[in-house]
């Protein structure tokens, strides 16, 4: 029986498409860019996005090319992206930021024009459909995080159309994983426990100021040190999931470790609560986009496609690193801010800029995710602190999921 295949079987009767289960999404996400992409090919991507994704696509041997973005939610926008820039691509990278939905739908008709793969990083939008289509669906492939759901802190899956893909997959995998550690099984297992009982036992705020005072977190700031001489010299070894992996593996560095059957029974406990997990969170996502720091995209959807049970909220906010930093006061601490733009923070020598990268700048600098499951404490936390909206440029449309493709070259 294939590695995590029960789990996988559970995906798969929840998406309708066949699943390959995987320690992380990001490992999960390297697999379909290696099995849909030629090193050397480029690929379309936010530049609104996690940097660990930015170096999966590095070690997939590839050239990551930083779209235009709208300013109300920090995905790809369609529209904007230069038809000499379509022609020159060879695959496109979703986002879902947050868990609103890319516009697939569009996307997907252009890669259809140009024959080139549309892959889904679904790692935020599990629950999330568009026209009532999960996102993860719409592409060659997706990848998709547990890490990020139900409080798992582990395992992925990688979404594909059919079973000879997936089983073509599953060896892929099997040859990049690393042996079973008790020592990894246990922290997998344990790390979600210990959290919720620092949030139960309100220690957020000391247990966080201990880890910066005692330089226990890998990132200083919302990037990780880019070490630009280092990260040079591995483009002569990609495609390497290895030379790359000092950056791949931050913040989870069991990315590739095969999990035993401790942390797989765990993550089917958890899997079974997934739907309770994600009613909560449309519940939070209707508090908070009822808000005036609601991003108007949030407030779009909610309005018009009922919530989106949200991996993360976005509110826009001033002075938005300041408020992050009293947050914390509150025992609320926001991760997921993805600041400065990938193609401001690693530069021309290792991605293609955005034609327009003011939106993305823009939005980079006042979003603040807000977890769902949190709703009326970080509402309560902001209208103390008397955080005021961000007001994003006035031209800027509010983007719609759910608008027809646009031919090419029109």
């Amino acid at each position: 029986m294939p590695y995590g295949s029960r789990l996988a079987a559970t995906m798969t009767r929840r998406l309708g498409r066949e699943c390959v289960y995987t320690p992380s999404a990001r490992l999960a996400l390297y697999l379909a860019l290696r099995r849909w992409c030629r090193p050397g090919g480029r690929v379309l991507m936010s530049p609104v996005n996690d940097d660990v994704i930015l170096f999966v696509v590095l070690a997939a041997g590839l050239r990551p090319v930083q779209a235009p973005v709208s300013a109300w939610d920090g995905n790809i926008d369609p529209a904007a992206v230069p038809e000499s820039t379509w022609r020159n691509v060879d695959a496109v990278l979703t986002t879902n930021l947050y868990g609103i939905p890319d516009r697939v739908v569009e996307l997907r008709s252009r890669c259809e024009e140009l024959g080139i793969p549309l892959i889904e990083d679904a790692a935020h939008a599990i629950g999330t459909h568009v026209d009532g289509q999960p996102i993860g669906t719409f592409g060659r492939a997706a990848a998709f995080s547990l890490s990020k759901h139900v409080a798992a802190m582990a395992g992925g899956f990688l979404a594909v159309e059919d079973a000879r893909t997936r089983r073509e997959l599953e060896l892929l995998r099997d040859d990049l994983l690393e042996p079973t550690r008790l020592s990894a099984d246990l922290a997998a297992t344990l790390r979600p426990l210990a959290r919720s009982a620092v949030r139960t036992l309100h220690l957020v705020r000391p247990a966080w100021r201990t880890m910066q005072r005692l330089g226990l977190l890998e990132r200083d700031a919302f990037r990780m040190a880019l070490h630009a001489p280092r990260l040079s010299a591995c483009a002569r070894r990609a495609p390497s999931l290895t030379a790359y992996e000092p950056w791949v593996r931050v913040d989870l560095h069991d990315f590739r470790t095969r999990h035993g059957a401790l942390v797989r029974g765990q993550l089917a406990l958890r899997m079974s609560g997934l739907d309770t997990d994600l009613t909560h969170r449309r519940a939070g996502v209707t508090l908070l986009s009822g808000t005036a720091w609601a991003s108007p995209a949030l407030r779009d959807r909610a309005a018009h496609n009922g919530p989106y049970p949200l991996f993360r909220a976005p509110l826009l906010v001033d002075n938005r690193d300041a408020l992050v930093e009293r947050l914390v006061n509150h025992g609320i601490v926001c991760g997921y801010i993805y600041d400065p733009p990938l193609d401001d923070y690693a530069g021309a020598e290792f991605v293609d800029p955005s034609c327009d990268p003011a939106p993305a700048r823009w939005f980079a600098s006042h979003v603040l995710p807000a977890d769902p499951l949190l709703a009326h404490r970080i509402i309560s936390a902001l209208t103390r602190e008397r955080a005021t909206t961000a007001r994003p440029p006035a031209q800027a449309p509010i983007p719609d999921t759910r608008r027809p493709p646009t031919p090419l070259g029109q």
